[in-house]
């Protein structure tokens, strides 16, 4: 190696060594994580009392989804 080299890779060093200090002085490599509470987004459902009610509501719902044809013609 350079000298050239070697001044660049003491300076690397000391830049990271300054950059990382503060951790480094609180005795501890690594940070500790912070468990964050589990989120809340998931509901419950009841269960329909009528099956057949159910059943149109999936059948209603399946036929108004978009659909993607790829022999279709592209419109521009």
């Amino acid at each position: 190696m350079s000298v050239f080299g070697l001044v660049l890779l003491a300076a690397a060093v000391v830049l990271l060594a300054a950059a990382e200090w503060p951790r480094l002085a609180k005795g501890r490599s690594m940070p500790l994580r912070r468990r964050r509470p589990p989120k809340r987004h998931l509901r419950v459902v009841e269960p329909e009392h009528d099956p057949e009610e159910f059943q149109r509501s999936v059948e209603r719902d399946l036929a108004n989804l978009p659909t993607y044809d790829p022999r279709a013609k592209r419109r521009d």
